[in-house]
């Protein structure tokens, strides 16, 4: 276990630096959303790419996993909207609660820890995850927070919303070209292989200092009233969704599968298990508050599954390896 803590401890001890330095004002509160857009834009787009251009095609095509880690989802989805709605949560919090208790942290902490872990091959199951949360499972949380009347488009308005934003992600068209370069086999000139290798390093530390800052920026804006503060019991039991459910439910369907003859890799089996262990998503946090979701308490979702991960996702670790 100890040593399962000595490559974790430092991926969440940058998140620690970056909320202490937003909340100390050594990192103007104004700075995080260059800091954010920096690694959306540039740094993690250039990573992506090249752990999909130096995993073997046939990993990144892995329909095995991709249906696995996708039933799992939607189930957890479907879990969580029945356990958040009440007369204080309607359709639009409960579905962006779903999608911050299913979608995972996967690109901004996940990639490069996994990584540090198991080697270079985890990234491919890893980038297998990253398209079923970003392209199916937000697109379906999105829509589904349009039934209660929220917004004044509907459903079929916030779906095509949902697409566009996955088009204009950089992400995605990332993993694409990086899969493409893969099975062309394809060589970039060494200049533009050094400014991608840049970047791409630059990745994991500024986009785990930038989680840390982001969630200490949504802790002061509650303090100073600007947003509610949220009941434990709207907020908690989708941490504990996030943290303990979904990866034990990644763990059993893939169990399940492989004893049923399916072509699940045993190794991209345990990957799976183990982005699902991950703390939520921060980016989710920006969605709802685009949408007008309470975006209070999916802080506080977001908050308590990256502190709480440091334990619970070395444990699964453990647990698994």
């Amino acid at each position: 276990m100890l040593h399962i803590l000595a490559v974790t401890f430092p991926f969440f001890a940058l998140v620690l630096a970056g909320y202490i330095a937003a909340r100390r004002r050594m990192l103007p509160l104004e700075a995080i959303p260059g800091m954010n857009g920096f690694v959306l834009f540039f740094a993690l787009p250039c990573m992506l790419y090249r752990f999909g251009a130096s995993t073997p095609l046939a990993q990144l095509l892995d329909g095995s996993a991709f249906f696995t880690y996708l039933l799992c989802g939607l189930a957890i989805v479907a879990a969580t909207v029945l356990l958040s709605r009440n007369a204080r949560i309607g359709w639009n919090d409960a579905a962006f609660g779903a999608l911050v208790a299913a979608f995972p942290n996967t690109g901004f902490m996940g990639v490069p820890l996994l990584v540090a872990l198991l080697g270079a091959q985890a990234a491919g199951p890893a980038i297998v995850a990253i398209v079923v949360d970003m392209v199916v499972t937000t697109s379906l949380c999105i829509a589904l927070s349009r039934l209660d009347g929220a917004g004044t488009h509907g459903v079929g308005h916030a779906a095509r919303q949902a697409l566009q934003g996955v088009l204009r992600n950089p992400m995605p068209w990332a993993i694409v070209l990086g899969g493409v370069a893969s099975a062309v086999q394809l060589k970039l000139p060494a200049p533009v292989t050094q400014t991608v290798g840049l970047l791409a390093d630059a990745a994991s530390p500024v986009a785990l200092f930038t989680i840390g800052a982001v969630l200490a920026r949504s802790h002061m804006l509650s303090a100073r009233g600007h947003a509610h503060t949220p009941l434990l019991r709207d907020y908690l039991p989708v941490a504990g969704v996030k943290l303990f459910l979904h990866p034990l439910l990644v763990w059993c369907a893939g169990s399940l599968a492989i004893r049923a003859g399916v072509p699940l890799d045993p190794f991209a089996f345990q990957v799976l298990v183990l982005v699902a262990a991950l703390p939520s998503a921060s980016n989710v946090a920006l969605l709802a508050e685009r949408f007008g979701a309470d975006n209070g308490r999916i802080a506080r979702i977001i908050l308590v599954t990256t502190a709480a991960a440091f334990l619970t996702f070395s444990a699964a670790v453990q647990w698994t390896v």
